[in-house]
C-alpha cells in the first residue's frame, strides 16, 4: 500500500513502457503490411450451401482473415482453446468499412461443423476444407493444427500476406487483453506474478466446450 504520489510516479513510469510497445506494435504492424506475398491455388471448400471456392469465400471483400479450427473426428466437443477463442466474436460487420471478412475453417465434414457451430452458440461463418489441402496447406493440418492466415485478393487471385499459430493468435483476442489488466492477470503458473497472488495450472480457468456451449449454445 502506498500513497497516490507514489502510485502516479510508478504508473507514470510503466507508461513509457506501455508507450514503447504501442510503438513497437505499430512497427510491427507497419513491417507485416510490407511482407511478400504468396499466390494461391484455386481451392474449393464447403459451405452451408456447398462447394465454393476460395476466391468466394471473401464475399466480394479484397480482405479476409481465416480461423483454422481444430478439429478431432468422432468427438462431440471440440478444442476448447478454439472454441473459446471463437466464441469472442458475435459482432464482426464492422469489418465491412475496410473491406474485410473473418471466417472460421476446420477440417471437420461441413455437416458437423455446423452442428458444432449451433451446439456452442458460435456467430462466425464456418467453412470447411475437409476435402481439400487448404488447412494443411496453411499451417493447419488434420488432428490437431490450429492457425490464423490472412489473404488478399486481386481479381480471382488470391495471395496469403500473413500467417500465426500458438500465442501468436492472442493478439486478435480482446479476452486476454481485459483479463492481463486485472492486478492477479491470468493467475496461471507460467505468469511472472508478485509472491503470494494467487496461481493455477495452465488452462485451469479456461472454460471448457462443454461450458461455452451451455452459456451461449443449445445445449441448456
Amino acid at each position: 500500500m502506498v500513497d497516490e504520489q507514489v502510485w502516479r510516479r510508478e504508473l507514470e513510469a510503466l507508461r513509457v513502457r506501455e508507450k514503447a510497445a504501442t510503438r513497437e506494435l505499430d512497427a510491427i504492424a507497419a513491417q507485416r503490411r510490407r511482407l511478400p506475398m504468396v499466390a494461391m491455388p484455386d481451392y474449393l471448400l464447403e459451405g452451408e450451401n456447398g462447394p465454393v471456392r476460395l476466391v468466394d469465400v471473401f464475399d466480394g471483400k479484397s480482405q479476409l482473415i481465416v480461423y483454422n479450427h481444430m478439429w478431432f473426428p468422432g468427438e462431440e466437443w471440440q478444442c476448447p482453446g478454439c472454441t473459446g477463442f471463437t466464441s469472442q466474436y458475435t459482432r464482426l460487420e464492422f469489418l465491412d468499412n475496410w473491406d474485410a471478412r473473418f471466417v472460421i475453417v476446420t477440417q471437420g465434414p461441413i455437416d458437423e461443423a455446423l452442428a458444432y457451430k449451433t451446439r456452442v452458440g458460435n456467430q462466425m461463418t464456418w467453412y470447411s476444407t475437409a476435402n481439400s489441402s487448404f488447412g494443411t496447406d496453411v499451417g493447419a493440418s488434420p488432428g490437431g493444427g490450429f492457425a490464423v492466415n490472412v489473404f488478399l485478393r486481386e481479381g480471382d487471385q488470391v495471395f496469403r500476406t500473413w500467417h500465426t499459430n500458438g500465442r501468436g493468435t492472442e493478439q486478435l483476442s480482446h479476452s486476454f487483453a481485459l483479463i492481463d489488466l486485472l492486478p492477479y492477470g491470468r493467475q496461471e503458473e507460467w505468469q511472472d506474478s508478485p509472491d503470494g497472488w494467487p496461481q493455477s495450472p495452465t488452462y485451469s480457468r479456461w472454460a471448457g466446450s462443454q461450458d461455452i456451449a451451455k452459456i451461449y449454445g443449445g445445449a441448456r
